[in-house]
């Protein structure tokens, strides 16, 4: 190790991953990569030119923020915000060439005027909510009625419209499919009115996994472009698509303590035998969860070695008795394929996404 602690993002990984992706779509079907949460984690910047070269279409993120960041990156293809722009930053949507998403006609008519003051016409998407219940048009009449007020605006053109599933991870299949045919329903509505929505896209990586009905004109790859499960775990041991992030550190000290000795903060681990503890240089200021304290483990020289005590804020200590010949210097494996996100998650009772948003700036990410 040469430096405190990495995490390293395979390229190659994601390229597999995107093709695996595509061999699943539709002629013709678009892949929209979603890199909110700065790439799930894995540094926005460091994985598009993968993406581009690749031949990714477009991308969404959730905030201006990453837009423009990925603007700055070089990206000209669209890019979606899929989250809200609060009203004192929509001129930044102009700036940086975003479309917004939009649920409210009082937030379409200020981005239409700021359009018009800028001398341009604005793409915008339209959100329809069919049952995740969190932002979008209503899934009814006085909803279709909004939408004309918004496409009869001068300077907005609506680009596509969309929806999220809530449940499309289930195997049933039945919350997807009432919530996909309202989708439709309301699209056939809105169409009826004259208003053309070039781009419908409802699929997210539950739904490309499981519902290829759902596909449309793009799909919405998030969690599957980095590896990460969104179905149930035995069935994605099947889809052959592979955790793209590792995270490494290094022992920092290695030392004998005897039976009866408090480990930590709060003294909540005490051995019960004469014990050697290495101290690791990670904590929680580096997104390494302080619920992993007691319960969790690392690898170091191929071998698993149980957390000890509270992890703290940037270090904690894990139990090294049982591995021959731990020296300061070894490399400790915090995540990998065998020690996985999904593991983690499993083990904290969360998903996999937290765990990897999680992982701070103070991580440094290598792209190899």
């Amino acid at each position: 190790m040469t430096q405190r602690t990495v995490a390293v993002v395979n390229l190659n990984l994601l390229e597999q991953n995107v093709r695996n992706i595509r061999s699943r779509l539709n002629d013709g079907v678009e892949i929209m990569a979603v890199l909110k949460g700065d790439g799930y984690g894995h540094g926005e910047k460091g994985i598009y030119p993968t993406l581009k070269k690749c031949g990714v279409e477009r991308y969404a993120v959730a905030v201006w923020e990453e837009g423009a960041s990925l603007r700055n990156a070089g990206a000209v293809e669209p890019i979606l915000l899929l989250g809200d722009t609060c009203d004192g930053q929509l001129e930044n949507l102009i700036k940086y060439n975003l479309t917004p998403t939009i649920f409210s006609v009082d937030t379409a008519e200020k981005l239409n005027l700021l359009a018009k003051w800028s001398g341009i016409v604005q793409p915008v998407n339209i959100k329809i909510d069919t049952g995740m219940s969190r932002i979008g048009f209503a899934s009814d009449d006085k909803s279709i009625e909004q939408i004309k007020q918004i496409d009869s605006m001068s300077n907005l053109e609506i680009t596509g419209a969309f929806t999220h599933f809530s449940r499309a991870d289930e195997n049933d299949g039945i919350s997807a499919t009432e919530q996909f045919k309202l989708y439709l329903d309301m699209i056939e509505k809105i169409e009826a009115e004259g208003i053309e929505i070039p781009q419908k896209h409802v699929a997210n990586s539950p739904a490309i996994l499981l519902r290829p009905e759902t596909q449309l004109d793009a799909v919405r790859a998030g969690d599957i472009l980095y590896g990460l499960c969104p179905i149930d775990e035995q069935d994605w041991k099947n889809e052959n698509l592979r955790q793209i992030i590792s995270w490494y550190t290094y022992v920092v000290m290695v030392k004998e303590v005897p039976t009866g000795t408090e480990i930590g903060y709060g003294g909540t681990y005490v051995t019960k035998r004469p014990t050697k503890v290495a101290t690791i240089p990670v904590g929680f200021a580096d997104g390494y969860s302080r619920r992993l304290s007691n319960i969790g483990k690392v690898m170091i020289n191929g071998k698993e070695a149980p957390i000890i005590g509270r992890i703290c804020m940037d270090q904690f200590m894990v139990d090294v008795t049982d591995i021959n010949d731990v020296r300061r210097g070894d490399t400790v494996t915090l995540l990998d394929e065998n020690l996985s996100v999904l593991w983690m998650a499993d083990l904290l009772d969360t998903n996999v996404d937290e765990i990897v948003c999680g992982i701070s700036k103070r991580v440094p990410r290598i792209y190899e």
